[in-house]
């Protein structure tokens, strides 16, 4: 079997706030001719940045110092001529990035947008049929705001195809999306490599996924592939503990709600010691003295022995597989969470929340004069007693988070009422970064939080010391600024913000959905200790169902603006009602179910 990419001992280091990183350390990998290869890790592992070297597209503006090779057909990617770098980016490969909005042009209908690369309406109007979007005529005409998110992925694969290239590149492309526009577009990828012959790179932080379509995983950790073989045997035997962690730190439908998640160890190692030995030492719980100051080869997984059956699986551990899958199957389990307060359902007491007959209708310009109205909401009705948490699950486009916004007076309501009790609510946003001022830093954000209470100097500095402490940040973090920080402390800091001065209401409009399993699981394990500590009521809008059932007393489900199904979560879960509920579960993508 042929090759069209080879990356061979590939270093990259980027400058990043004037200081020197070492983001990719000996990278060697081969991309077969008609495969899937899903790349795996958590923030930070250098995925995308491998993506954009096979690319040539390393940002310059970092400084980039590159060694090795990568190369697509005849081009060396790292080495090439511009022109030459251009020729293949043109000819050999297409490119699914994770936001559709910001990588389609705002200001051009869809259809245009790909007869820039077809030069021949009549072949993009093919192009959008053969990537699955019905109707395509009549969307030819429309701009990007006017499809879903599905449909804009849609229309990225149309462009990605359209020069029939040898290679996609597909970079977290179904992170942000909802259960079933995500199994949509996982389809979709697996169509373009059946239908064009096309091979594909998916970038992604969940294992699940790749797990859907992959041939072959790649697990990425500190710059260096920990991991690389069959889909079946890394996801089933897996050989890196690593691996293993990233595993057993993912939530599914049968994960218990009494349970604190699983989480990996912080990293405890400087940058110097990282690169000393093996980077993960730190961290992983089955370290010996040579794991900290010696570096370990990528080698055959199945040499000595019979767990492992592929010669294609291979690893980076000083420790025997045998060690690594018994620390798999130990049966320890997680501590248990604080008990949440009673919701208090049965008291006479007023609810935390109570929302009757809530409409919200937007009113949306397309082009030229033309108007139409969006009815994000539709006679909602919902009651949250104090104390309890609710999770609102939904496909996109169903109103979840106008929901949230219109109860925290973000945004109107049409008609109905809103009426919440005690403190009012605090938001946490999906992405801490934007929502968190950039110039300020984290103790001037908490500052200007606290500032209704009128403290001195002294008692200010101690309530932001000991609520950072609380949510398992050190105080030295206040100094900081949000771009200084990891995107997991980038939301503990939204958290801190919104639960400093301890609301009635914790309104959290997706908070884990662009972060990797651990970092997830350490964030859900915080809203729920805060919870009990401070004695909120949590409404937790999400699309993914493992989460609804884990943060929610109570699951609600929405689509198109209004309830459908509500209920307690494990009944709404397992036994649901409501058709469309049934089919958000059927697209729920299971580490279990390999396709």
């Amino acid at each position: 079997m042929t090759d069209v990419a080879t990356v061979r001992d590939l270093e990259v280091s980027l400058v990043r706030d004037g200081v020197r990183s070492d983001v990719l350390r000996g990278i060697d990998l081969s991309v077969r001719s008609g495969e899937i290869l899903g790349m795996v890790g958590e923030s930070g592992s250098g995925k995308s940045v491998l993506a954009l070297a096979m690319m040539g597209l390393l940002p310059t503006s970092a400084q980039p110092r590159v060694g090795g090779t990568v190369g697509i057909g005849d081009t060396d990617m790292v080495n090439g001529r511009p022109d030459e770098l251009r020729a293949v980016r043109r000819n050999e490969l297409g490119v699914i990035f994770q936001d559709p909005m910001t990588s389609l042009n705002p200001t051009m209908r869809v259809g245009a947008q790909i007869d820039e690369s077809t030069h021949d309406s009549a072949e993009s109007l093919r192009l959008m049929t053969a990537v699955g979007i019905a109707d395509a005529a009549l969307r030819f005409t429309v701009y990007p705001h006017e499809l879903s998110g599905g449909l804009r992925q849609r229309i990225m694969a149309a462009i990605a195809v359209a020069g029939r290239p040898s290679l996609i590149i597909a970079d977290e492309p179904t992170t942000a999306l909802d259960v079933t526009v995500q199994a949509q577009v996982l389809d979709l990828l697996r169509e373009l490599r059946d239908e064009f012959g096309c091979s594909v790179v998916l970038i992604t932080h969940d294992l699940a996924v790749a797990a859907q379509i992959a041939d072959r995983v790649a697990v990425m950790y500190a710059g260096r592939i920990a991991e690389l073989g069959p889909t079946e045997e890394i996801i089933h035997r897996p050989t890196h503990p690593y691996t293993v962690g990233l595993l057993r730190s993912r939530l599914s439908l049968d994960t218990p709600r009494d349970r604190r998640l699983l989480t990996l160890r912080p990293e405890t190692a400087s940058a110097a010691e990282r690169l000393k030995g093996c980077a993960y030492h730190s961290r992983c719980p089955l370290a010996v003295e040579q794991c900290g100051v010696e570096q370990p080869p990528l080698a055959p997984a199945a040499e000595g022995t019979a767990e492992v059956s592929s010669t294609e699986h291979v690893r980076a551990c000083w420790r025997s597989v045998s060690d690594v899958q018994g620390y798999t199957h130990d049966t320890l389990d997680a501590p248990p969470i604080a008990a949440a307060p009673s919701s208090g359902a049965s008291d006479a007491t007023q609810p935390a929340v109570l929302i009757t007959g809530l409409t919200t209708v937007f009113t949306l310009k397309g082009g030229g004069r033309r108007r139409r109205q969006v009815h994000a909401l539709r006679g909602i009705d919902l009651s949250v007693a104090a104390g309890e948490a609710v999770s609102i699950v939904g496909e996109s486009g169903s109103g979840k988070s106008t929901l949230l916004r219109v109860i925290a007076g973000l945004a109107p309501a049409t008609t109905g009422r809103v009426q919440l009790a005690g403190r009012g609510a605090q938001m946490v946003f999906q992405d801490a970064g934007s929502s968190l001022t950039p110039w300020l830093t984290v103790g001037d954000i908490l500052r200007e939080r606290l500032r209704p209470l009128k403290l001195d100097r002294a008692a200010t500095a101690r309530r932001i010391g000991d609520s950072l402490e609380a949510i398992g940040l050190p105080e030295t973090v206040s100094t900081l600024r949000p771009a200084q920080l990891s995107g997991g402390q980038r939301q503990r800091v939204a958290l801190t913000r919104a639960t400093i001065i301890p609301p009635s209401v914790l309104l959290c409009d997706e908070p884990t959905s662009a972060l990797d399993a651990s970092l997830a699981a350490s964030v859900l394990n915080l809203i729920r200790e805060l919870r009990s500590s401070l004695d909120m009521t949590v409404l937790f809008v999400t699309h993914d169902l493992a989460v609804a059932r884990l943060m929610g007393d109570r699951v609600v489900v929405m689509t198109q603006g209004t309830i459908v199904e509500s209920g307690e979560a494990d009944a709404v879960i397992r036994h649901p009602e409501h058709e469309y509920t049934r089919s958000l579960l059927a697209s729920v993508p299971e580490i279990g179910v390999l396709s």
